[in-house]
């Protein structure tokens, strides 16, 4: 299947995930406690388990590739492709009744040398009634609700190119340490930009920065459950020639913590001193 099809087809089983999940969160009868007994670092919930059995079912049957990224080998082949499903990224959101949470499907393949990327991204928003995918040298496109119906659009980022004036988000955990460094951050910057928001989920920033809601996004310490996330709001934002990369001007490793930053490419010159002068290896 060509893989503009593919995304397509992907974006259909994201959105009909997501509406499972939106009437979950209206009706909360089975959430689980927002803490994981097992994982003390992790958020979760009872819809969880539900959504990525859903999705993974669905992407099966379309095409199981070579299966799963979270079993993928140690030792992997030029060519082989894997599925990436997230969990509800926002999941803090979605306990707490706010509409800014997602639904993410990504697909890595490997290239000759050995190293994964992906190749298709979409990033669902049921309460948003948003949508955005991305194929690999196809561009970026967001779907959204309108009083008329659906409407399709490509997009970009914006064209600010200094912190005055700027619009910048960032996330946060809710690990102290990694709290308190994205904070550092913010009282560097504070009083630059005319903004700097804090929503999350970091796909939904990833995408805000596509196209062009913010200018920049950063973020510290993306653990290994953030890659479905974060690779389908990555790629949404590299189809839409925005800028993505590590706090240090590295690209994002996809087996390891990242720090990231997103950008419109234009105002790195005035951000990336901030980041860097943070940056912790």
């Amino acid at each position: 299947m060509e893989l503009r099809d593919l995304t397509k087809r992907v974006a259909e089983v994201a959105q009909a995930a997501g509406e499972h999940a939106l009437h979950d969160q209206a009706n909360p009868h089975d959430l689980s406690t927002p803490r994981d007994p097992n994982d003390h670092t992790k958020f979760t919930a009872e819809v969880d388990g539900k959504l990525v059995r859903y999705i993974e079912t669905k992407l099966a049957a379309i095409d199981p590739l070579d299966g799963w990224w979270r079993d993928r080998p140690d030792q992997v082949e030029p060519g082989q492709r894997f599925w990436c499903v997230g969990t509800i990224d926002g999941a803090i959101n979605y306990i707490r009744n706010m509409s800014e949470w997602t639904v993410t499907i990504s697909m890595f393949e490997v290239n000759e040398e050995r190293s994964a990327r992906p190749m298709i991204g979409v990033v669902r928003a049921p309460a948003l009634g948003l949508t955005y995918m991305a194929a690999r040298d196809r561009g970026a496109i967001r779907v959204r609700r309108t009083p008329l119906g659906e409407k399709s659009e490509n997009i970009m980022p914006s064209i600010t190119d200094s912190l005055d004036g700027a619009v910048i988000s960032y996330g946060m955990s809710y690990i102290p340490e990694e709290s308190k460094h994205a904070l550092e951050v913010v009282a560097a910057l504070a009083g630059r930009p005319s903004d700097i928001k804090r929503v999350g989920p970091a796909s939904l920033d990833l995408c805000k920065v596509a196209d062009g809601t913010y200018d920049a996004y950063f973020e510290p310490h993306l653990h290994a459950w953030d890659v479905p996330a974060v690779s389908a709001g990555g790629l949404v934002l590299r189809e839409a020639q925005g800028y993505f990369r590590r706090w240090n001007g590295d690209h994002v490793h996809w087996r390891s913590e990242n720090d990231v930053v997103a950008t419109n490419g234009l105002i790195n010159d005035d951000l990336m001193p901030y980041l860097k002068n943070h940056w912790r290896d």
